[in-house]
């Protein structure tokens, strides 16, 4: 049961961790990969660190 809760917690981290750097971001997409981000939150964080950051 631990292992869930840990689990849970690294998802809510990398969730918040990928709508930072889009919000900090200079991607010209940054509204549409937030809303992905929100309305998907696990898969849209991974989706948006393959495909969404600009390169730095």
């Amino acid at each position: 049961m631990n292992l869930n809760y840990l689990l849970g917690l690294l998802m809510f981290i990398f969730w918040i961790v990928a709508l930072v750097d889009c919000i900090k971001g200079s991607n010209p997409n940054k509204i549409v990969w937030i809303i992905v981000i929100i309305l998907l939150p696990f898969l849209g964080s991974i989706l948006y660190f393959i495909f969404g950051r600009s390169p730095a």
